[in-house]
């Protein structure tokens, strides 16, 4: 038998080359070259026959179209529907991807079960039987009696079952496993992901039936298959969260429908997942009394403000080359806010052991964490905590100046709401008006802001 004539697909962009290189020709990217079987030409796949000129979908002014507001409809769990910007969107398409047994699974039955007590759905499982999935809806007591359920792979029966009992919502448990006849790869490999994906997502389209699909993650904690997968879909959710931990963070990085960088915060309990309500007690650490190396900062998740524990350590280093570790923060940016520190506040750190910590697991990705880390760490320098009831937020540049932040008022409030008495913010951000229970502080300059908080201490001394 005649050897299968292969190529080389990029994971990254979907560009083919003939030939294996260690760079991706199309878009620079190292190392995204899979080997994959070339198929046989054939006819367009997503049509039986060449439409006629007279056939094609006709050609409106954007004036002429009818912008209707569709409608949402909720998943019962709060914090899910936070997540999709409000619920799902019927026709919409969504992947969930995530570590395996962090929860992707009980999360959508759990949702798919309050769905189906007032609307139709389909849950596709291709990795888990049946009984499997009983055992899993028992275990969690959710109301499944109206779930219907299929145990399939194969793309072309999936897709038949969705035009037969037309569900309203349905699941695909997971694309990885699906495959589709017209290609003679294995599941789960690049043209196999891409081809059912695109299908799954314009049967979505011209039948209105909701899909969310799940995916698998790669050890970097990427969705595993092509790029173009999340380029197809309307929402990609990533499940965050060590699996030794009880908390589960949900975060959105791409919605058509709704606001990215929404978070999503639950607790893997006996009965399944639960939304935290107030989630930013998980990021704060419990002191019977004030400790040194301690700063509380108000970070912004999407649209909710979170309060979230900076913890710092900093010791004498015993090596030439002094150490530099953060966890939940970028470590680059460390390096570069211990230069400022010590340029425009006179601190040096060259021979010191440098650690932060970002409490919970959270990860902090706005630069508004900047006047915290430095606090923190002149904090532990000192060895003196900072005053109780402190909370911060504010980006250092590099000349030293306090820059403001974004939602500076709901910041406050949510700071507020908890019980702080005191933010040491940017300047910028000062309100017009007085926040209750809150004295704002406002700094233009990191010298400024270190020594208003010493001052603090010493008025509470």
């Amino acid at each position: 038998m005649a050897k299968a004539k292969t190529n080389y697909t990029c994971t990254e962009c979907g560009g083919v080359t003939t030939r294996w290189a260690g760079q991706c020709p199309a878009c620079g990217q190292w190392n995204t070259l899979v080997e994959t079987v070339v198929e046989a030409s054939g006819g367009n796949r997503y049509s039986a026959q060449p439409q006629s000129l007279a056939q094609t979908a006709p050609v409106l002014t954007l004036a002429d179209i009818d912008a209707i507001d569709v409608p949402r409809f909720t998943t019962g769990i709060d914090e899910f529907d936070r997540v999709l910007g409000g619920g799902l969107v019927p026709g919409g398409v969504a992947l969930i991807g995530g570590d395996p047994g962090i929860g992707k699974s009980t999360l959508l039955l759990q949702a798919l079960a309050n769905i189906s007590r007032h609307k139709k759905t389909l849950y596709v499982s291709g990795e888990e039987s049946g009984a499997q999935i009983a055992l899993r809806a028992k275990r969690l007591a959710v109301d499944a009696g109206e779930l219907q359920l299929q145990a399939e792979i194969q793309l072309e029966k999936i897709l038949a079952t969705l035009a037969t009992h037309k569900p309203e919502v349905a699941v695909i448990d997971s694309i990885q496993t699906i495959y589709s006849d017209a290609l003679t790869s294995a599941p789960g490999s690049v043209a196999q992901v891409r081809e059912c994906a695109a299908q799954l997502t314009r049967a979505a389209k011209t039948s209105g039936v909701t899909i969310i699909m799940v995916g698998h993650v790669t050890k970097e904690g990427a969705l595993a298959g092509p790029r173009v997968l999340e380029h197809i879909v309307d929402t990609v959710l990533y499940f965050e969260g060590d699996t030794h931990s009880s908390f589960r963070l949900v975060r959105a990085f791409k919605n058509r429908f709704g606001a990215v960088n929404e978070l999503g915060v639950f607790a893997m309990t006996d009965k399944g997942l639960k939304g935290v309500s107030n989630p930013s007690a998980l990021f704060l650490s419990q002191h019977d009394t004030q400790v040194p190396g301690s700063c509380v900062m108000v970070t912004q998740e999407g649209t909710r403000p979170l309060l979230v524990e900076i913890q710092a350590l900093v010791d004498t280093s015993h090596v030439p080359n002094a150490r530099r570790l953060s966890v939940g923060l970028e470590q680059n940016r460390l390096a570069m806010l211990l230069a400022v520190l010590h340029r425009h506040a006179g601190i040096a750190a060259f021979d010191q052991d440098v650690f932060i910590n970002a409490v919970g697991g959270v990860k902090i990705t706005e630069p508004a964490a900047d006047l915290a880390v430095l606090m923190a760490i002149n904090s532990s320098m000192r060895n003196k905590p900072l005053p109780r009831g402190l909370v911060v937020f504010g980006e250092v540049g590099l000349a030293g100046e306090i820059r403001p932040a974004p939602r500076g008022q709901e910041r406050l409030r949510e700071a507020a709401k908890l019980g702080f008495s005191i933010a040491v913010i940017p300047k910028a951000n000062a309100p017009k008006q007085p926040i209750e229970g809150l004295k704002v502080i406002p700094v233009e300059r990191i010298d400024d802001a270190l020594q208003r908080a010493r001052e603090i201490d010493e008025l509470g001394d």
